[in-house]
């Protein structure tokens, strides 16, 4: 049974933000289920989401456009918690990530900007970087019923 309707801006852990287009059963690999069709903003991407895997995967809904503001806050916080570690570092970054939880992700972006402007970052820190800023960028965007421009826009102010 669908928790979402066509229309809801959901999340989808790692992967970003977007809009439920359908809900349709489809056969994959022999086996017939229903799939949440969502639109990702960013990259103008389609990804299928087993209805039934939703909740096990974290899908949720997007955050009220009243809490853009204290994400916005999470980022201009300049107290930062960095392991020393890289291996630790990139670890506990990751649960964050994974976690789908926007504040986590706003922290992780945060850290990497910041440890970015301080000491410079690894490639697989750059790499994450970018794609825990994509993630962020695609449920503000959704949010605050905004255009990624404006958002980027907002990123790069806070950090200037």
């Amino acid at each position: 049974m669908p928790v979402f309707n066509v229309g809801d801006k959901v999340v989808y852990p790692m992967h970003g933000a977007g809009i439920i287009e359908a809900i349709e059963e489809k056969e994959v690999l022999g086996e017939k289920r229903t799939y949440y069709i969502m639109r990702m903003p960013i990259g103008n991407m389609k990804v299928m989401i087993p209805v039934d895997n939703g909740n096990d995967i974290g899908l949720r809904a997007v955050i009220k456009q009243d809490e853009v503001c204290q994400v916005i806050n999470v980022l201009k916080e300049q107290e930062i918690t960095i392991l020393q570690d890289w291996n630790r570092r990139y670890r506990a970054h990751m649960e964050k990530i994974k976690s789908g939880d926007i504040f986590e992700v706003a922290e992780v972006v945060k850290n990497l900007i910041l440890r970015d402007k301080e000491k410079g970052l690894s490639t697989g820190e750059r790499k994450m970087l970018e794609n825990a800023r994509k993630i962020l960028v695609s449920e503000l965007v959704l949010a605050d019923d905004s255009d990624e421009e404006k958002i980027e826009g907002l990123l790069e102010e806070t950090f200037a």
